[in-house]
């Protein structure tokens, strides 16, 4: 069919020079004119595959038709509304009128109600008693003849004003179209025959590619857009803050254990027993196995004691001491547990055990930081500054909605050295968060129970126009610090902020399961930008 098409308008060109109108080709197998819109978008594509070759040039002509609407082609065949009422209704005189519910079953609901009014209007029926008769003995339904002759024609004689009643009455609707005038090209030929692509060995074996014609090759074309990879929102942004901690002199920590006991979760941190973070409501625990291997046992004893009857200059908890809660397996519901896992190694020459502080991080994948003010080396009592932070995944026993899920991500960093203040934690939260874009910071007291001082971080966003918290830090506690063997003047900040939420505010995201989980739309991960706040 295309080759025939194109070969039509070759021919014709041959033949009258010029086309001046497409719409006056009949297409083969075709006994009318190509006046519709459907023929002409066939002739364009003849069009488009000769102006290729430059054996033809054409020039797009727009046109503005109506159709029929699924309603108007209906009146077109059955009558409009009003005639169809009209045409249920008894002559005056000559019968019972018929009651407004019988026109209903007769015609339906929608004509009826319809057909009615535009009836009235046109004074064709009349009211009698509780029933409706015809008033007239004919009438002629111009709706109906309309419709036929937008159907065969496209518009109307009657004019703008009438198309525009009915598009009103959404009986038409308004179609743009095109035809076409075309003349030869410079590479005009009444042969179809298509030029070759490429250079054969078969063409060039038998001599062929002398007399050949070749397509024409379009260097100004965009070639086809590679398939690649894109990076998920959230590995954007972890990228991110990641090379902030870095540059700062940050070294990363392990954080591979999802599943950690109640001590390093909670007891090593000086988390009551019966903190209600620790119940069911809000916290995982594995069934099998369902416990698990006995930390350190001197350190253990420590952490008891420690809750049990205080020390450190603490009072504890003063509440018993259940070994089995201990033991506990369960999916970690802060990476603060790696932290503590870290900090008892960073602390073993400070307790007067043969292995050196940095080998011991170092061997967990880290290393100790020699950049914190101060010396950086290891001073007599063994005690060595670091700085570490993690990111990854924590778990929490949530009801799942717009802005929680069970699962998510914690940025979490730490430093320790002798000396620090809550002054410092500020001051260093104002460097870390202006290399995120934020400068405008607000610090409100909170209760933590394993820091004192503790702090929530608030930043004041522009585009929400509100203050919102983006963070949590403090101290850690001396009944945390002093078990695993620092000595008295180390202090250690910690502080930790989530990954989904400041990836929301970025991109715009206001339902977290569009950002993580089956509705991602992949579309949108290859599109997305890294952008700040």
């Amino acid at each position: 069919m295309a080759e025939a098409i194109q070969q039509l308008i070759l021919d014709t060109l041959d033949k009258e020079g010029e086309i001046k109108d497409t719409r006056t080709l009949v297409l083969p197998g075709y006994k009318d004119p190509a006046a519709t819109h459907d023929s002409q978008i066939i002739i364009l594509g003849a069009l488009n595959s000769l102006s290729s070759r430059d054996m033809i040039t054409y020039t797009t002509h727009e046109t503005v038709s109506h159709v029929l609407t699924q309603e108007g082609a209906q009146i077109a065949l059955q009558g409009s509304h009003e005639a169809r009422v009209w045409a249920a209704c008894p002559k005056k005189g000559e019968g019972e009128p018929i009651p407004p519910k019988q026109l209903q079953e007769k015609v339906g609901a929608e004509t009826a109600k319809v057909g009615q009014g535009q009836a009235f209007k046109n004074k064709w029926i009349g009211k009698e008693g509780d029933g409706l008769v015809k008033l007239v003995d004919s009438i002629t339904d111009n709706t109906q003849l309309q419709m036929r002759e937008v159907d065969s024609t496209g518009t109307l004689k009657a004019g703008e004003k009438a198309l525009a009643e009915l598009r009103k009455r959404k009986l038409i609707a308004q179609r743009k179209g095109q035809w076409f005038s075309v003349s030869k090209g410079p590479n005009f030929s009444t042969s179809t025959a298509k030029p070759e692509t490429d250079l054969t060995v078969d063409m060039l074996a038998s001599g062929s590619w002398k007399t050949s014609t070749y397509k024409k090759y379009n260097f100004e074309a965009d070639g086809i857009p590679p398939n690649g990879g894109a990076l998920h929102p959230l590995l954007k942004v972890r990228e991110e803050i990641r090379n902030i901690f870095l540059e700062m002199g940050f070294a990363e920590m392990p954080t591979s254990s999802f599943v950690e006991s109640g001590f390093w979760c909670f007891d090593a941190l000086f988390v009551p027993q019966q903190h209600p973070a620790r119940e069911v409501q809000d916290t995982f625990y594995l069934s099998d196995p369902a416990e698990s291997l006995p930390p350190p046992k001197e350190y253990y004893e420590r952490v008891s004691k420690v809750h049990e009857q205080g020390g450190y200059g603490s009072t504890g908890y003063r509440a018993p001491w259940s070994h089995e809660e201990s033991r506990k397996l369960l999916l970690r519901t802060h990476t603060t547990a790696s932290s503590a896992s870290m900090l008892y190694k960073l602390a073993a020459r400070c307790r007067g055990e043969d292995d050196d502080s940095e080998e011991a991080v170092k061997r967990e994948g880290a290393h100790a930081a020699s950049t914190v003010p101060g010396t950086g080396k290891a001073g007599p009592d063994g005690f060595r500054p670091a700085k570490l932070f993690s990111i990854d995944r924590v778990f929490r026993n949530e009801t799942m909605d717009a802005t929680h899920l069970a699962e998510f991500h914690q940025v979490e960093g730490v430093v320790a050295d002798r000396g620090l203040t809550l002054a410092d934690l500020i001051g260093f939260m104002r460097v870390f968060f202006k290399k995120m874009g934020i400068e405008n910071l607000r610090f409100k007291p909170a209760y933590n129970p394993y820091t004192e001082p503790s702090l929530e971080i608030f930043a004041f966003h522009p585009q929400l126009k509100k203050w919102v918290e983006v963070g949590n830090s403090g101290m850690f506690r001396p009944e945390m610090l002093e078990p695993m063997g620092f000595p008295k003047d180390v202090h250690v900040h910690g502080w930790g902020i989530s990954l989904e939420r400041p990836t929301m505010i970025r991109y715009g995201i206001n339902n977290i399961r569009t950002l993580v989980g089956h509705k991602v739309s992949l579309e949108s991960v290859e599109r997305s930008p890294a952008v700040r706040f």
